[in-house]
Order: structure tokens, then sequence, then C-alpha cells
């Protein structure tokens, strides 16, 4: 069987499946608190990285002080909401009707994905350019799905405002992170505004799913 339609095959079995895949993102976040909370020093979420708390040395990096004594924890995350996102990315396409507008957004979205996955794989103080590129992935990539998903799939008029209003932010928020205008935001207040936005849409988009998918059943159940 060719692997599309197996994919097809094992989506229609589980369709609640690719939601919770998104639904799960919200591991990230909790993540972050448990690990900044373990550093022997104030983090901060201006002054500090998302990457910094995957820092696997304790020392100077890039002009600020890390020590993230549960750095791999954190680089575990990043793994996980990596292939959370690139699995639901996989499966929800085959929920929507298929057009290139559709394809293209989940196809970057995936590829976010897989960028997120590197950027666990590779701290920040390890091989740079991996990790560098692994976070380009999801911050232009990942927001331009966004944008992407929010004019071609068939959403509810406030969901599609709301998709595209978060890639439109996070998106414009990249340009400023990689111009070194942080808007007095700091360097870590601007990457949140840049990479937070997409994973927030990405627990809510599948808790939306999961609700109209429940929906769904309850009408075929009374007809």
């Amino acid at each position: 069987m060719h692997a599309v339609q197996k994919i097809q095959k094992f989506e229609k079995r589980h369709p609640r499946l690719g939601p919770l895949f998104w639904i799960a993102s919200i591991q990230f976040f909790i993540t972050q608190v448990v690990v900044a909370l373990f550093w022997p020093v104030p983090y901060s979420l201006t002054n500090h990285t998302i990457s910094d708390l995957g820092n696997s040395a304790c020392g100077m990096y890039a002009e600020r002080y890390v020590c993230s004594p549960l750095f791999s924890w954190m680089n575990a995350s990043f793994m996980v909401l990596g292939i959370t996102m690139l699995a639901g990315s996989v499966l929800l396409y085959q929920q929507f009707r298929k057009n290139p507008g559709s394809a293209i957004g989940f196809w970057f979205m995936g590829l976010a994905g897989a960028g997120t996955i590197l950027v666990g794989l590779f701290p920040e103080n390890s091989i740079g350019w991996l990790h560098s590129l692994g976070a380009f992935l999801p911050f232009s990539l990942g927001n331009i799905a966004l944008i992407v998903l929010g004019l071609s799939l068939d959403l509810k008029p406030a969901f599609r405002l709301y998709t595209l209003l978060s890639g439109i932010i996070s998106l414009a928020a990249f340009f400023l992170l990689v111009s070194h205008n942080y808007l007095y935001l700091g360097i870590g207040g601007m990457e949140r505004f840049t990479a937070h936005p997409q994973t927030i849409w990405l627990i809510i988009f599948g808790f939306y799913l999961a609700g109209t998918a429940r929906r769904a059943q309850k009408i075929l159940k009374n007809t």
C-alpha cells in the first residue's frame, strides 16, 4: 500500500490523534517554567532566550550568563515539540480539503517541527549553525504557515482572523529579532513574541479540531 494511503487510513481510524499531538505542545510551556526555576541565578524572560534553557554549560554565552542544570529536560522538550508538530501536520492535513494552500501550510508547519527537533538535538553552545537553522525554520516557515493556513482552510471568521494575526505578529517579531530591534522587550521578550504565539495557536487549534470532531460525532449519532 502506498505510504500516503497508509497515512490516510491511519488518520481515519484515529481522527483525534492529530489534534492531540498539537494539544501536547502545552508541555513546552510547562517545561520552560520548571527548568527556569532550577537556575542558580534568576532567569530573565527579557534578557535570556528560550534556547538558554537548553544550554549545556554554565558561563558567559553571547554576553549573558547562563546556567541551566536541567538543560537535558529542555532539549528533550524541544524535540518532543518538534515531533508533535511534524506528526500533527501530517495527520491533520488529511482532515482538510486538499488545495495548494493547505498543502503548503501543513508542509511548512511540518518543516518547522523538523527545525524544532534540530534545536533540541544541537543546543546553542554546540554546533551553532545547526541550532540556528533549526530555530530559523519555525520562526520563518512556521509563522508563514499560520498565514497560509488562515487564508486557505475553511475556518470560522473569528478563528481565521486569530490565525492570521498570530502569523503576522510573530513574523513581524522575527524580523525585529534578527535586526536587533527589541523594542524594550529584550532579546528574550522579542523571541517569545516570535515563537510563543505559534505554539499557543497549535494548542488552541488542536482543541478547536477536537471539539469539532466531537460535535460531528454527536450529529452522526442523532441521524
